[in-house]
């Protein structure tokens, strides 16, 4: 059998309890915290370290002579500390704190035992956040007198501070864990594991961190609506405790741009008659959530990477800084790292906000999720109208055959989605969708996202948005061709490597070696254009 790990005691000397009885033999008749330990075979101590002081040096004299007593092979130390106030706070703690930290723990040697029965109130709340943070990695013993009897054999009990160890606590903490990740859910039983792995690692770290969050993916993905449900589970743990304050950041345009975020002084410009406080101040000690983060003009960006690491701007004419600490959330349908290649983004700025970035998956990534998510938007449609939607098995059974398949292609995810279910709730009869109902719902979105033709004028018009007269009549008409099909799946992709990806799938396939996104990129490039020229276009 292994040799047992020596137990080692670490304390106060109670200069009431353990100075109860005297010095006379009367002191065996009542009960003394630190002696009393001594008298409980179960639980043997290799060493005691007393924190004491000078005026209680005859105490520890005769404590010590009673530990050795009960427990001769006993090894009785004492460390005197002196407190101006033992009721002060921060005083306690820094005196304990410094003294633990030159304290030389052997935990893979040693079983440490911090005893919270002595010393003031002030005192054992210091010694539980010292071994509750592992600065002393020690558990906690609270000694007790017997019931009725003082004279008798008193208890104690072992406290782990390692809550996972308690079962009640323990089922209690899954519980609620299981009900964060639900609600950053919104309550839906998504059955895509990847997606539910995310969404964990999303619960842990905005319970844990207050760094940024980085929400990537495609327009429509969930992005708005998962980070206002960060902030009000931040906000329901206290975590913050200011507002949410968001913003697309494609809409900021101009000097205007500087002055929402920032906000301004008086007379900063013509036509600023007051002080505006701007965005990032009225989220002071709350969340600021930047939607579309990529449309940051590069003065914003810098700007904001300054408010973020020192917590301070300059609002515009300002010559004087203002703090605000808050918490940012940003989302991205961009991929940020090319757009730092081509220049429209700063790396340093990036570096910051990327240290928790989580990418949110298509709809059409999520195929055993469309099911829970059309039952999601029936109840919304109560929630809003006060009505139940139903729809029949039939029915039912029609729209999600069209969702699963390649026809069902939602480009504009739950967007797509939610607006789907809406006009089938307004144009059934009785509140209940039938299967006519989806049929001419399906056949709109069809018609909705077909594809335009790759022949004749039609296949020309992707170019005519990014292209003039002049520069589309230099081209040859197998480029013009060619170019529009390149054109429309850029369109369609979240990404340039996406893109890549689609174009160059038959190439893949052969595993041939090549960079995806570079070939496109060069591609693109013959023709002055670039993935986010092509991607801002399609958008305007």
């Amino acid at each position: 059998m292994p040799t047992p790990v020596p137990n080692v005691v670490i304390g106060f000397l109670g200069g009431t309890l353990d100075a109860t009885g005297g010095s006379g033999e009367d002191r065996w008749k009542r009960w003394r915290p630190t002696v009393d330990l001594f008298r409980h075979p179960n639980c043997p101590i290799a060493r005691i370290e007393l924190i004491t002081s000078r005026r209680l040096r005859k105490l520890f004299e005769l404590t010590r002579k009673d530990i050795l007593s009960l427990s001769p092979q006993t090894e009785v130390l004492a460390h005197e500390l002196s407190f101006r106030d033992a009721w002060d706070f921060e005083e306690v703690y820094e005196t304990l704190y410094r003294w633990v930290r030159t304290y030389p723990f052997r935990p893979d040697h040693e079983r440490y035992l911090v005893h919270i029965t002595t010393g003031t109130h002030v005192a054992q709340i210091c010694w539980f956040l010292l071994a509750e943070s592992r600065q002393a990695p020690a558990q906690l013993i609270q000694a007790s007198p017997a019931k009725g009897d003082r004279s008798q054999v008193g208890d104690y009990r072992i406290i782990d501070l390692d809550l996972s160890r308690y079962d009640k606590i323990a089922r209690r903490f899954a519980i609620e864990k299981r009900d964060h990740i639900s609600f950053l859910k919104s309550g839906i039983e998504t059955r895509n594991a990847a997606f539910n792995r995310l969404v964990e690692q999303i619960e842990l770290v905005a319970m844990r961190s207050h760094d940024p969050i980085l929400l990537e993916g495609p327009t429509g993905a969930g992005k708005s609506q998962l980070a206002r449900r960060i902030y009000h589970l931040k906000r329901e743990r206290r975590l913050v405790k200011g507002d949410l304050v968001e913003v697309n950041c494609a809409t900021l345009r101009g000097d205007a741009a500087m002055s929402t975020l920032f906000g301004h002084v008086k007379g900063a410009y013509t036509g600023a008659l007051t002080d505006r406080p701007g965005l990032l101040k009225a989220a002071h000690e709350g969340v600021l959530f930047l939607d579309e983060i990529g449309e940051l003009g590069l003065d914003e960006q810098a700007m904001l990477l300054r408010a973020l690491e020192d917590k301070t701007f300059l609002p515009v004419g300002s010559d004087k800084p203002t703090r605000s600490d808050f918490e940012l959330l940003a989302g991205t349908n961009r991929a940020l790292k090319e757009r730092v290649q081509t220049g429209q983004f700063r790396e340093d700025l990036l570096a910051r906000i990327n240290l928790w970035s989580f990418r949110m998956p298509s709809l059409a990534d999520r195929p055993e999720d469309i099911a829970p998510n059309l039952d999601y938007e029936l109840q919304r449609w109560e929630e809003r109208h006060g009505q139940r939607l139903t729809i029949n098995r039939q029915a039912r059974e029609r729209f999600l055959e069209f969702a699963h398949s390649a026809e069902g292609r939602w480009p504009g995810n739950f967007r797509d989605f939610n607006a789907a279910v809406t006009r089938m709730g307004v144009l059934c009869e009785g509140l209940r969708i039938d299967e006519g109902v989806v049929e001419a719902e399906l056949l709109r979105l069809k018609e909705r996202w077909e594809q335009p033709q790759a022949s004749g004028a039609t296949s020309e018009e992707p170019l005519r948005a990014i292209l003039s007269e002049e520069q589309l009549a230099q081209l040859d008409r197998f480029d013009r061709v060619q170019l529009a099909d390149v054109v429309s799946v850029c369109r369609e992709s979240h990404s340039l490597s996406d893109a890549g990806r689609k174009l160059f799938a038959a190439s893949r396939g052969k595993k041939i070696a090549i960079n995806d996104a570079d070939r496109l990129r060069k591609y693109l490039a013959r023709f002055k254009l670039s993935f986010d020229v092509v991607r801002d276009a399609a958008a305007r």
